[in-house]
C-alpha cells in the first residue's frame, strides 16, 4: 500500500480505517488524482480497498437467529428447508410443527434415501431431473449428495447427460432456475436482473446456447449448461451457491427442429446477428458490472465460435471475464499434457502437437501451450511450429484464404491435405488431440501410426459428449498395444485386458473452472488474464501422484476435488497478487487458510437462536 500511494496519506488512512461497509463510499470521496500514484496505473482505490464476502460461512459458524421466513414458506424455501431433519424445537421456534411427518431424520440418512430413490431410477435423464427437483426444495441436501458422491454424479449433473437434458429442456421445464434475458428485452436488463431476489451476485455464467457441447444449437434451452456449471461452483470448489447466477441470452435459434418443436420454450425465431447481438452482449455486461459491482465475474459459457473468441478478446482487459470452452478446456488439456510429460520423461518443447478440430478448445489449447513452450525459454515463432492443426476442411496451411485471425497463426507453408493418417505419417507428431466432436477418427491405422513413431504416444479424445469422443479408452490402449497416454473429455471405464490395467483420465474442466472462479472471488481479481490458466494447468499437475501416474491417469482423482480446488485456488490467488490484480489487501499471510475460510458447507445450521444469562 505505501509503495502503491507514496504520500497520499488520506488515502492510504480511508483504505485501512474505515470499516468494510463503507469502504466504496470511503473510495469515492478521493478525488480521481488521489488515486493509484504509479504512473500509468488503471487500477483505482476503490478496486483496491473491497473484501471477499462472497462466502458466508464464516458468518454463519454456530447457530442462527430465527430465519426471516417462517411456517410453510420455510418449508418451500430450497435455501432453508431442511426437511424432516428438523428437531422439535426448531420445528416448533420456526411455526412448521405439525407440517412434516413426526419422525425425525439426521442429514446423513436423508442422503441415503436420496442414493436410493436415485437407484430406483431407470435412465440417468431420470436421476438428473430427480436432482434437479432436490436442488429445487432443498439446496443443502443437494449439495450434500455432491459432496459425498461426486465422482458418482459428476456424469449425472453435467457431462454427458447434461447434453441430453439441454436437448429435452422443454419438456423437463419445471421450476424456474436462474435469468432468461431476450433480444426483445434491450433497453430493460437492468431492470431485469433487479428481479433476481439476490442482490450481492459475484459469478455470472452465461450462455446464448448456440454451441451446447458438441451437440450444436439448443437456444433457449442451453440453460442447462450454466445451470450445470454453477452447481459444479458448489460442489466441486465450496463457492455459495446464493452468490452464482445463471443466464441465458435468447437471441433466437437456428435449429430447425426446435422451432419446429411445440414444446420448445424459447422464441421462435432466427438468431439475431451483427451490430443487434453485440448492443445486447454489451448491455448486459455492462448492467452486471452496474449492478453486481465492477469485479463481478462473468462467465462466458457454450458461445458459437464467431462470437466465442472475439468477445473474450472484446471485455478480457476490461472485464473481470473468462470463457471456460476456451481459457478452461486449454488450462486441464495442459495439466493433462504436464502430467504426461512425466511418463514421456522430456519437456513440453520436445514435443509436436497434431490437432483435430479448430474451434475453440483446440485453438485455446495450442494457444496456452505455446505460452508454456515459451515459459520454458522458446520463442513464440518456434512454439508456433510445434502446432499443427485440422478442421473440417483440412490441414491449416498458407495457401488457405477461408482462415480466421486465430487460425492464421498456425498456419503451414506446405501443401494441404484432408486426410488425419496422412498428416500423422508425414508430420510424426509426439501427441494427437482431437477436439472435434466427429466420433470414430481416430482410427486403428493413425493409432497404430503414432505408436510406430513414439514409445508413448500421447493421445486425448477430448470431445464430449461420450458418444462425439474421436476414439475410445480401449480402443486407444488395444491398438498401440497399452503404450498410449490416453485422456478423454468423458469418463471411460476402466481398462482391465492382457495383463494391463489402466484408469484413464478425464480432462473435466471442473479441476480448473471451480478452482480459478474460487481465488479470484477470495482475492477480488479485476481480470483474469490467460497467464492465470497456465499457472492453474500446473498447480493441477502438481498433483499427479506415481499412482495415479501407474494406471495411466494423468489427473489425480474426482474424488479429491475439493483439496484440488483448494490447491489451485491458492495458486491463481498468489499469481494475481504478483500481477498486482488482487483488490482485496493486504495479501493474506497464510493463502490456504484465508481461502479455506471462504468455503460454503452444505451441513445444515441451527434455527434455533443463541440465548445468554445475564449474571446474578
Amino acid at each position: 500500500i505505501n509503495a502503491e500511494y507514496g504520500d497520499n496519506q488520506l488515502a492510504l488512512k480511508l483504505a485501512l480505517n474505515f470499516s468494510y461497509p463503507n469502504l466504496k463510499l470511503a473510495s469515492q470521496l478521493i478525488p480521481p488524482m488521489m488515486y493509484a500514484r504509479q504512473p500509468g496505473s488503471a487500477i483505482m482505490l476503490q478496486h483496491r480497498v473491497q473484501l471477499a464476502e462472497f462466502s458466508s460461512k464464516s458468518k454463519d459458524k454456530g447457530p442462527l437467529s430465527v430465519p426471516e421466513k417462517t411456517g410453510i414458506d420455510l418449508l418451500r424455501d430450497p435455501n432453508l428447508n431442511k426437511g424432516m431433519a428438523m428437531t422439535l424445537a426448531e420445528r416448533q421456534t420456526v411455526g412448521v410443527h405439525g407440517l412434516l411427518p413426526p419422525n425425525f431424520i439426521s442429514q446423513d440418512d436423508q442422503v441415503k434415501r436420496c442414493l436410493k430413490h436415485l437407484q430406483d431410477k431407470p435412465t440417468d435423464l431420470e436421476k438428473y431431473i430427480y436432482l434437479c427437483s432436490l436442488q429445487d426444495r432443498n439446496e443443502r441436501l443437494f449439495f450434500r449428495l455432491l459432496d459425498d458422491h461426486l465422482e458418482d454424479l459428476m456424469p449425472i449433473i453435467y457431462t454427458p447427460t447434461v447434453g441430453l437434458a439441454c436437448q429435452k429442456y422443454g419438456t423437463l421445464f419445471r421450476r424456474p432456475r436462474g435469468l432468461y434475458i431476450t433480444i426483445h428485452d434491450k433497453g430493460h436488463i437492468y431492470d431485469i436482473l433487479k428481479n433476481w431476489p439476490i442482490k450481492k451476485v459475484k459469478a455470472v455464467c452465461f450462455t446464448d446456447g448456440e454451441r451446447i457441447l458438441g451437440l450444436g444449437d439448443q437456444g433457449c434451452q442451453g440453460m442447462g449448461i450454466p445451470v450445470g456449471k454453477l452447481a459444479l461452483y458448489t460442489g466441486c470448489a465450496s463457492i455459495n451457491p446464493k452468490y452464482c447466477l445463471p443466464v441465458t441470452l435468447d437471441v433466437g435459434t437456428n435449429n430447425e427442429d426446435l422451432l419446429a418443436d411445440p414444446m420448445y420454450i424459447g422464441l421462435r425465431q432466427k438468431r439475431v446477428k451483427g451490430a443487434e447481438y453485440d448492443d445486447l452482449i454489451e448491455e448486459f455486461i455492462t448492467a452486471c458490472k452496474a449492478r453486481y459491482g465492477s469485479s463481478v465475474l462473468m462467465h462466458f459459457e457454450d458461445f458459437g465460435n464467431q462470437h466465442a473468441f472475439r468477445l473474450l478478446s472484446k471485455y478480457k482487459d476490461t472485464t473481470c471475464c473468462f470463457n471456460d470452452d476456451i481459457q478452461g478446456t486449454a488450462s486441464v488439456a495442459l495439466a493433462g499434457i504436464l502430467g504426461s510429460l512425466r511418463i514421456t520423461n522430456n519437456k513440453i518443447s520436445d514435443h509436436t502437437f497434431v490437432f483435430l478440430g479448430a474451434g475453440e478448445a483446440n485453438l485455446g489449447i495450442a494457444e496456452l501451450i505455446c505460452l508454456k513452450m515459451e515459459k520454458e525459454g522458446m520463442a513464440k515463432e518456434e512454439a508456433h511450429k510445434k502446432i499443427f492443426m485440422m478442421d473440417s476442411r483440412g490441414l491449416i496451411v498458407k495457401t488457405r484464404t477461408d482462415l480466421s485471425e486465430h487460425k492464421i497463426h498456425f498456419a503451414k507453408d506446405m501443401a494441404g491435405t484432408k486426410s488425419l493418417e496422412e498428416v500423422v505419417k508425414m508430420i510424426k507428431p509426439t501427441a494427437l488431440i482431437g477436439a472435434s466432436a466427429t466420433p470414430n477418427t481416430f482410427t486403428k491405422p493413425i493409432i497404430e501410426e503414432m505408436t510406430r513413431n513414439n514409445e508413448r504416444p500421447i493421445i486425448f479424445a477430448l470431445s464430449n459428449p461420450t458418444s462425439k469422443s474421436e476414439c475410445t479408452a480401449d480402443e486407444a490402449y488395444t491398438w498401440s498395444n497399452n503404450k498410449a497416454v490416453f485422456a478423454s473429455g468423458s469418463p471411460f471405464p476402466r481398462y482391465d485386458k492382457n495383463g494391463a490395467v489402466f484408469e484413464p483420465g478425464q480432462g473435466n474442466n471442473a479441476y480448473i473452472f471451480p478452482a480459478v472462479a474460487l481465488g479470484v472471488m477470495c482475492c477480488g481479481s479485476i481480470r483474469i488474464p490467460d497467464d492465470l490458466f497456465l499457472t492453474a494447468a500446473e498447480a493441477l499437475s502438481e498433483l499427479v501422484s506415481e499412482k495415479d501416474l501407474a494406471v495411466g491417469r494423468v489427473y489425480p482423482r474426482l474424488s479429491d476435488i475439493k483439496e484440488i480446488s483448494v490447491h489451485v485456488s491458492v495458486a491463481v490467488i498468489k499469481r494475481c497478487y504478483e500481477l498486482n490484480l488482487a483488490t482485496v489487501l493486504p495479501m493474506p499471510d497464510d493463502l490456504e487458510t484465508f481461502v479455506r475460510s471462504q468455503l460454503y458447507s452444505s451441513d445444515y445450521e441451527s434455527f434455533i437462536p443463541t440465548t445468554y444469562e445475564y449474571p446474578k
